[in-house]
């Protein structure tokens, strides 16, 4: 069987794919070596800009089943019967460190699900934490900075981390997860994703309920310590990737049950603890988990640029009978998530076929842009409404609107009676083995005393008191041995 010819991008036979043309043996090379200009031109290019967060990532494709009835709570129709299955795509990534970066650190790691729908596309981007670090995105640029490398140092500064986190009390919920055993993951397959944000569930009767996701894992979590992931990191930097290719390679197939946790809309208002703060979590004595069907990633991309960083999730993606909260972290990354899609991939990367609908077609009115490919015809108009059958809105809106009342303006978010930063973190600490304890203070105090301020020290430890005395006093007494050696 003859092999087949490599052509140039515009479909020309290349001659010779070993030598570049020159004037005469030996001679400078020619302008009009074609073939040699369009590879180097397209190398130059091969690379997008990365992301600004969760730059580092990993990915699958799967199905998600629905095992149990959740009809009561959403008529999404992908969640409409036992047994319906949806095809998925999952992204899995760290958050503070660039494409380079190790797997095996100390970071939130993103869980973002796209459930390729019969009614479109619907984006679950969330994190393996059930809270965040801050509750309104006006600080999320702020947040961001402070984690990443120094403009000066060109590296992540303790300084920096520990100085936001000193501003920001609200911060010690989280800080307290990701210092503590699950802070880093043995594998992207061996921990649990959380929707984190509040959500909205709509019944097929137009009532409405405030959900969170939980993401758990069927393998059993594992996490690494400071010193096993030090190793890993070194040895391996690819280490989550490596596990998660190989085990689907080999027919391990990783899976989750997703469980929801579901309070009524009219609850809300009086609840404890503000339901849509992204720093606190809703005790499951309170609103037990429901199950609601398996996850199960079995393929592998088979080009990591095209479907895992071309990849594109935005949390404003919903479908009939889910919507968004008043989260006001949520709110904006309806936003921004959207707008990073456009700006690293271009307005039209919803036509990728990583981001494309599988069970639907997409039919709008949007042409031309950057790598426009959806021209539609000679006859499809671009506007509505119009006389030649486009398609047309259907009245019928995704969600229960969101009742609104008083001035705008900047304000601060509602107390609710419970609502202080730290007693979510005290819980949490208190929930902990001694064990676990002993981890969380040593790997506050390995970061929290290399700060050179001893004012940002204490602002920290200030808020480990606040959380619970014994938590405070351990910290400050690591953290003071460890500055005195």
């Amino acid at each position: 069987m003859s092999k087949r010819v490599l052509t140039t991008e515009s479909g020309a036979p290349v001659a010779d794919n070993q030598n570049s043309a020159s004037a005469g043996v030996g001679g400078p090379l020619l302008l009009q070596d074609q073939h040699l200009l369009e590879k180097l031109a397209r190398f130059n290019r091969e690379r997008i800009p990365e992301r600004v967060v969760h730059a580092r990532g990993s990915g699958a494709y799967g199905h998600f089943e629905v095992t149990d009835d959740v009809t009561a709570f959403t008529h999404a129709d992908f969640l409409s019967e036992t047994g319906r299955r949806t095809e998925v795509f999952v992204r899995f990534s760290t958050v503070a460190d660039s494409l380079g970066g190790a797997d095996a650190v100390r970071d939130p790691r993103g869980f973002a699900v796209k459930f390729y729908t019969a009614e479109g596309n619907y984006d679950l981007v969330g994190n393996n934490t059930p809270v965040f670090f801050v509750k309104d995105p006006v600080k999320f640029p702020d947040f961001i900075h402070s984690q990443k490398r120094d403009p000066f140092t060109g590296r992540q500064e303790p300084d920096n981390v520990w100085d936001f986190w000193a501003h920001s009390p609200e911060a010690t919920h989280q800080v307290t997860w990701l210092m503590g055993d699950r802070g880093i993951p043995a594998s992207y397959r061996h921990m649990n994703g959380y929707g984190s944000h509040t959500y909205q569930w709509t019944n097929a009767e137009g009532e409405a309920f405030f959900v969170k996701y939980h993401f758990k894992t069927n393998q059993g979590v594992r996490s690494l310590s400071s010193e096993q992931a030090a190793e890993i990191a070194g040895n391996d930097p690819n280490s989550h990737q490596t596990d998660l290719l190989q085990a689907i390679e080999r027919g391990v197939h990783p899976s989750w049950t997703l469980y929801v946790q579901v309070m009524p809309a009219s609850e809300a208002a009086d609840y404890r603890f503000n339901p849509f703060d992204l720093t606190k979590v809703w005790p499951h004595r309170d609103y037990p988990l429901q199950r609601v069907g398996r996850l199960v990633l079995d393929r592998n991309p088979d080009n990591v640029f095209a479907e895992v960083e071309q990849a594109a999730f935005s949390p404003n993606n919903f479908v009939p009978g889910i919507g968004p909260s008043p989260d006001k972290m949520l709110q904006g990354r309806l936003f921004a998530y959207a707008d990073a899609h456009r700006y690293r991939l271009g307005v039209n990367h919803t036509l990728l076929a990583v981001n494309a609908p599988k069970a639907t077609t997409a039919r709008n009115y949007g042409r031309d842009g950057l790598m426009a490919v959806n021209s539609q015809g000679r006859y499809a108009k671009n506007y509505e409404p119009n006389s030649y059958d486009g398609p047309v809105e259907t009245g019928r809106p995704l969600s229960a609107p969101l009742p609104v009342s008083g001035h705008t303006g900047t304000h601060e978010a509602p107390q609710h009676t419970k609502d202080d930063d730290f007693v979510q973190a005290g819980d949490l600490y208190r929930l902990m083995s001694e064990e676990e304890r002993q981890r969380l203070v040593a790997n506050i105090a390995g970061g929290l005393s290399q700060v050179s301020r001893d004012d940002v020290i204490e602002k920290n430890l200030a808020h480990f008191h606040a959380a619970d005395p014994e938590y405070g006093r351990r910290v400050a007494e690591a953290v003071r041995a460890l500055r005195e050696d």
